[in-house]
């Protein structure tokens, strides 16, 4: 038996709500949509990981969901100009991430990261 997709499931009343955050300023495809559930992602290859943590490092809160890009600091602009609010950072943290927590419509604390240079182990 092998692994073959983690789907993170939010629970919420407003569909349209995760269309701005995830699709608008992250960039996510509407890959489904069946009326009561609607599924942003991409069609690329993507590493299979699921974290437990205490807390989110740095003694931060652990995040809900941490989202890796290419670019933390346009994220960041895309964030601010959305209007979401920015809870922490952005740092670079000891590491090796810059990155910085957002609260996405519905209120899960969002950890968005890039690894520096190119690093891609450790801690998110």
């Amino acid at each position: 038996m092998k692994v073959k997709r983690i789907v993170a499931n939010i629970n919420t009343n407003d569909l349209m709500a995760a269309k701005c955050f995830y699709q608008d300023v992250l960039g996510l495809d509407l890959m489904m949509d069946h009326g009561w559930i609607r599924t942003y992602g991409l069609n690329e290859e993507m590493g299979i990981q699921i974290s437990f943590a205490s807390q989110g490092g740095s003694e931060t809160p652990t995040p809900d969901l941490s989202i890796e890009v290419d670019d933390v600091d346009t994220a960041l602009e895309g964030m601010k100009k959305a209007g979401f609010p920015i809870e922490y950072g952005p740092v670079d943290e000891p590491w090796g991430v810059r990155r910085f927590y957002v609260r996405d419509p519905f209120g899960k604390l969002i950890n968005i990261l890039a690894h520096e240079h190119g690093n891609t182990n450790g801690q998110s």
